[in-house]
């Protein structure tokens, strides 16, 4: 399987932004967005964005899978916030001084509780041996996932623990470029990555997976859609693209960098919808591969060829996941 950037920190916008003092289209009762201005972000210039491999953006949430106590284990996005004593606090320095900078966090007292197993992400800065918050305030971290815990009930669903396997979606054979794959894969197979995680009950299923009934989620490894003929890096050229183009029925793009730095651009950046009509993932032909059964004689994946959208991927043959 294809394997880029992980993802274990707030990406970068690929054009500096700006905040603006208006609803936010991202995030119900936010009173202001942050949206892209025409100047490319001296982050991505030093990652050499124009030799950059661009990807679709998934939208999902994250996961990671990493070791837990000593086997391969699929770890779900928590990110440790302030309690509201403190985040009151932190807001009022943002009023007043127009940015974080400056503020002095106590991690030990202004930070809410997490579970024993929670670790923090790479990259976080440690101070004193305790994890640096980031500009938002928060310190984005991973807990593993459990079966008992209904928070994540949905991240269970795509997890075989006894087979040490996930569910997930990647594009197909090389016959058919639309052509996408949904199979068990080793979490072994998939150690330090990070996925995304999407289906009926994430995000709003943009992409249209399963139903209320037939709930169906999956995970997608970042960076294994690649963007054929991406547009170049250039505010009016993404955009139009983005608006008109063929593929750009995305939720965005990200950036690949050699030097391993991720760099992003948003719809809602650009002042665009998200969903706006069917997203392209959500229309692409399937093939299901499912192991046989027991009591069958097939020695090789049961393949079956389905639609994902408006209905779940349910196989016909073999053994279910």
């Amino acid at each position: 399987m294809r394997s880029l950037g992980s993802v274990q920190h707030k990406i970068p916008c690929v054009f500096l932004t700006e905040v603006k003092e208006e609803p936010s289209r991202k995030r119900d009762c936010q009173q202001f967005q942050v949206v892209a201005t025409e100047t490319l972000n001296p982050v991505a210039l030093e990652a050499d964005i124009h030799g950059a491999v661009a990807t679709e953006k998934i939208d999902g949430t994250c996961c990671y899978v990493t070791l837990y106590n000593g086997r391969p284990h699929l770890w779900a996005r928590l990110d440790r916030k302030p309690n509201k004593q403190a985040e009151k606090r932190f807001k009022k320095h943002q009023h007043q001084h127009c940015s974080c900078k400056g503020f002095s966090w106590d991690v030990e007292e202004d930070f809410k509780i997490v579970p024993e197993a929670w670790i923090p992400a790479h990259r976080v800065q440690h101070l004193n041996g305790h994890p640096v918050p980031d500009e938002h305030g928060h310190i984005p971290g991973w807990v593993p996932v459990q079966k008992d815990n209904k928070q994540y009930c949905w991240h269970g669903s795509v997890l075989d623990p006894e087979g040490g396997a996930v569910l997930v979606l990647r594009p197909g054979g090389d016959e058919d470029e639309e052509e996408l794959e949904v199979s068990a894969v080793p979490l072994a197979d998939l150690m330090e990555r990070t996925l995304e995680l999407i289906g009926t009950n994430v995000n709003g299923n943009p992409y249209g997976l399963g139903s209320k009934k037939q709930p169906l989620h999956c995970l997608v490894s970042h960076g294994s859609f690649g963007v054929r003929n991406p547009p170049p890096v250039d505010f009016h050229q993404i955009s139009s693209w983005l608006r008109e183009g063929p593929g750009g029925r995305v939720e965005g793009l990200v950036w690949h960098c050699s030097d391993g730095t991720l760099i992003k651009v948003h719809r809602h950046h650009l002042g665009l919808r998200w969903p706006d009509g069917g997203a392209s993932l959500g229309e692409r032909p399937v093939v299901v591969r499912v192991v046989g059964g027991e009591n069958t004689d097939r020695k090789g994946p049961v393949l079956i060829v389905l639609q994902t959208q408006r209905a779940a991927l349910q196989p016909t043959a073999g053994r279910p996941l």
